[in-house]
């Protein structure tokens, strides 16, 4: 009588998964599909967002306000209409608020969302108050100055602006005292630092324009894309004259902590950090801060003006 052979389990365990495993195969391929497509839309859309802000950085950095909407018209106000040129040929715009007995020449390099015809009244009141002549100007791409704003631009006007004061008032470049604010103090701690500058005052700025901008998007890699860098922590550490500078810690656009970095790395022995409490970057000066500009501009004022002014 024949026998019959019993299988080995182990050996039909391995037989049964040898017959279920091309059912499960298609199921795998489609999983890993599935996961490679979701990676690369993923990727697509991270390097897509990079592309964007890229492509926005000009217009982030330097949001100019509108020339058609601002009043360039002021009978009301004593100033001299200024149209000058940067190093590489571009035409630039300011105005020109002299004072009949000045005590010091300012240079005032004002933010990333102003234009001179915004600030003129404002301009001519710091003239009176602090007895000085003061020249406001706009870099390319701002008001009536032609161009298109770059970091390596945007520094050039400031230079044309500091050597056409100096020029216009008969003094040396660096007897002009230059006021920053906000995106003005990349400019102003540029040129104290190139140029050399009377006083420095920097206004509610940063430390680096970069290094701000990493911190507000902290998942792309900025420090590699990001044209416009301003560092302003490098350049004053060049400066160590006269500086005043002014922040509030409720601060909503430049962190209160990125402007103390830039004042620790100045090496004056002659400087001054204001803090103001509730003052935010939009908001308007205050009697303290007046004063701390006052004290400074006293400092280094020519004192014979101060004389025959009494007089």
């Amino acid at each position: 009588m024949p026998t019959e052979e019993i299988a080995n389990p182990s050996q039909l365990e391995s037989e049964s998964q040898h017959e279920t495993a091309p059912a499960r195969r298609p199921y795998w391929n489609l999983a890993r599909r599935c996961v490679r497509m979701s990676l690369a839309v993923v990727v697509g859309l991270y390097l897509a967002m990079l592309l964007m802000l890229t492509w926005l950085e000009t217009s982030l950095v330097y949001p100019a306000p509108s020339v058609a909407a601002a009043n360039w018209n002021r009978p009301d106000l004593q100033f001299e209409d200024v149209n000058f040129r940067s190093a590489d040929g571009t035409a630039l715009h300011g105005w020109y608020f002299p004072h009949p007995q000045p005590r010091a020449q300012l240079l005032f390099c004002h933010g990333n969302a102003q234009q001179v015809a915004d600030l003129g009244d404002w301009i001519s009141e710091l003239r009176d108050l602090y007895q000085v002549s003061i020249f406001v100007f706009d870099y390319r791409g701002y008001g009536k100055s032609e161009g298109k704003p770059t970091e390596t631009g945007v520094l050039q006007d400031g230079e044309a602006a500091q050597r056409w004061l100096a020029q216009r008032s008969g003094i040396a470049d660096d007897e002009v005292i230059v006021w920053g604010l906000s995106l003005g103090g990349g400019i102003a701690t540029h040129l104290a630092s190139e140029l050399g500058v009377k006083a420095l005052i920097l206004d509610r700025t940063f430390h680096s324009i970069v290094e701000l901008a990493q911190s507000i998007y902290p998942w792309a890699p900025i420090r590699w894309l990001m044209r416009n860098r301003y560092p302003s922590v490098e350049r004053i550490q060049k400066y160590d004259g006269p500086l005043l500078q002014i922040h509030g810690p409720i601060d909503e656009i430049v962190p209160f902590t990125s402007g103390k970095q830039l004042f620790e790395a100045c090496p004056s022995e002659n400087k001054q950090f204001l803090e103001l409490e509730n003052f935010g970057h939009l908001d308007s000066p205050t009697a303290e801060f007046y004063a701390a500009v006052g004290e400074l501009i006293d400092s280094v004022a020519d004192p014979q003006a101060s004389s025959s002014a009494a007089e």
